[in-house]
C-alpha cells in the first residue's frame, strides 16, 4: 500500500495558523511581486477566484467580498512543510517528497492494520502538531492513493483520511473521476482524449493497452496500470541530486544600473552555491542571464546571457559569485531596463568526483573550503545572510510584497507575542 498526504490549501492554512481569526474568511496568497494568485481557501474557490488569476482582474472581488490578501512567503511555507514532513516520518519506514504540500509514503510489508483509521490517524496527528490540514489517501498503487487524498478534500465526513482498496469501490470513484484530473494525464491531454469519448479515469482503463502505448507511450501506459491496480511507479525514497540549478527573479521595477543589477546577480549566484552545497555537488559551468520587459513593446528589448566555464568544478561561493558578477557586467548595455535575471549552475556532478590537475594549488583550494565553511556555519545558526559577501549588499529591490505576513517561525524579531489579561 501507498499513502499521499496532501496540505489542503496549502499556503493559505500556514497563514491560517498564526492568524486563527482567519478561519471561514476567504484568503489567497499571491505569487512574488504579487502578481497572480497562487493558492486560495475554499471560500475564495466559492466566489469564483481562479488559480493563476492576475490580482488586478480579481481586485473587485477582493473588496467587495473582503478577501484576505497575503503577498507569498516562502521562508515561513517552507519551515512549515519541514514540520510536515517530520510528523510524516514517524508513519512510515520511508517516504518520498514529491512537492512542498505533498508526500508519498511506503506502507508496503505493514500487516494487521486497519488502514482507513491509519489514514486518518496520520491526517490528525499532523493537525494536532502543525495545526495544518492534510488529506491523506491510502491505496495499492501511487495513483489512487492520490485520487483517495482528493476525496478527503471533497468529502469532509472522511475525517482526512480515505483507504481505497476494493474493486467495487475504485471503479465507482473512477467512474465520476475527470480525466483530466489524473495524475499522469492533466489538462493539455484531456481535450483530446475528450475528442475520443474518454472523459472519467475509468473510461480510460478501459481501452487497450496497444492503444494506451500509441497515444501516450510507456508514461500512458504506466498510469493506465496503476489506476488498473497494478503499481508501476516506482518510490523514490532516496535524494536524488538535481542536474541543473537556477536562481532567478522578476523585478517589480526595471534595473538600468550595472552595479544593482550585479548586486541582484550576486545574491542570485549565492544562492546557487548554497543549493550545490546542501546537495554535496559541483558544478563545471555557471549560465548568468538577464533580460528586457518582453511585454514593454515601446521599450527597446534585449536578452542577455554569459556562459561561464569553471577551471575546476566548485561549489565554492566566492568563486561562483566572482564569475558570475563578472558575466553580469559584460552582458549589461546601457539604455536598457532589465525586468528579469538568474544565474543556472549545469553540468553539475557529486563533489567526490572531481579530478584535480597536477598544478592545482592544493592550499588555496582547500583555504576556499574552510572559508566556505565558516560561511556555512554562521549561517545555519545565526540566520541565513549573516555573513556575506560585499557585492551583494542588501539583497533587497523594490517589490511589491506589502501584504507578507511575519516570518514567525524563521526570525526571532518576528516571534508571536500573546498577552495576557
Amino acid at each position: 500500500m501507498f499513502a499521499l498526504a496532501d496540505c489542503n490549501n496549502f499556503f493559505v492554512s500556514c497563514e491560517r495558523v498564526f492568524r486563527p481569526d482567519l478561519q471561514g474568511r476567504p484568503v489567497i496568497v499571491l505569487s512574488s511581486n504579487d502578481g497572480c494568485a497562487v493558492a486560495r481557501s475554499n471560500e475564495a474557490k466559492a466566489l469564483g477566484i481562479k488559480m493563476g488569476a492576475p490580482f488586478f482582474q480579481i481586485r473587485h472581488l477582493v473588496k467587495q467580498h473582503n478577501v484576505a490578501v497575503f503577498s507569498g512567503n516562502m521562508a515561513l511555507y517552507g519551515d512549515m512543510s519541514q514540520r510536515v514532513r517530520w510528523v510524516l516520518e514517524e508513519f512510515a519506514p520511508s517516504i518520498e517528497i514529491y512537492s512542498i504540500d505533498e508526500a508519498f509514503l511506503d506502507l508496503r510489508g505493514m500487516q494487521g492494520v486497519d488502514f482507513d483509521q491509519y489514514a486518518k490517524h496520520i491526517s490528525h496527528r499532523c493537525w494536532r502538531l502543525t495545526s495544518i490540514p492534510v488529506s491523506v489517501g491510502i491505496a495499492p498503487t501511487k495513483t489512487l492513493a492520490k485520487i483517495a487524498s482528493e476525496l478527503c478534500k471533497r468529502y469532509p465526513k472522511l475525517q482526512g483520511g480515505c483507504y481505497m482498496h476494493r474493486a467495487e469501490d475504485i471503479e465507482k470513484v473512477l467512474r465520476k473521476y475527470p480525466i483530466e484530473d489524473v495524475w499522469g494525464i492533466g489538462r493539455r491531454s484531456a481535450p483530446r482524449l475528450h475528442a475520443m469519448g474518454i472523459h472519467t479515469a475509468y473510461e480510460y482503463t478501459q481501452l487497450s493497452e496497444s492503444a494506451i502505448r500509441a497515444m501516450s507511450g510507456i508514461t500512458g501506459v504506466r498510469t493506465w496500470r496503476e489506476l488498473r491496480g497494478e503499481p508501476c511507479i516506482e518510490f523514490e525514497d532516496g535524494f536524488e541530486a538535481k542536474q541543473s540549478i537556477c536562481v532567478s527573479r522578476s523585478f517589480s521595477e526595471e534595473i538600468a544600473d550595472v552595479d544593482v543589477l550585479c548586486e541582484q546577480v550576486a545574491n542570485f549566484a549565492s544562492s546557487v552555491a548554497e543549493k550545490l552545497r546542501s546537495q554535496s555537488s559541483v558544478a563545471c559551468e555557471i549560465n548568468v542571464f538577464a533580460f528586457t520587459n518582453r511585454f514593454k513593446e515601446s521599450a527597446p528589448q534585449m536578452y542577455g546571457n554569459k556562459l561561464v566555464h569553471l577551471p575546476v568544478p566548485t561549489n565554492d561561493q566566492r568563486t561562483i559569485v566572482t564569475r558570475a558578477v563578472a558575466a553580469t557586467r559584460e552582458l549589461f548595455l546601457d539604455g536598457y531596463g532589465y525586468k528579469k535575471a538568474g544565474v543556472v549552475a549545469t553540468h553539475i556532478m557529486p563533489a567526490q568526483n572531481v579530478m584535480h590537475s597536477l598544478f592545482d594549488d592544493t592550499t588555496a583550494l582547500e583555504r576556499e573550503h574552510r572559508i566556505t565553511s565558516v560561511v556555512d556555519t554562521v549561517n545555519c545558526n545565526f540566520g541565513r545572510g549573516t555573513l556575506k559577501f560585499a557585492i551583494q549588499g542588501s539583497g533587497k529591490v523594490k517589490s511589491h510584497s506589502e501584504n507578507q505576513s511575519p516570518h514567525y517561525t524563521t526570525k526571532w524579531s518576528d516571534l508571536p507575542s500573546v498577552t495576557v489579561k
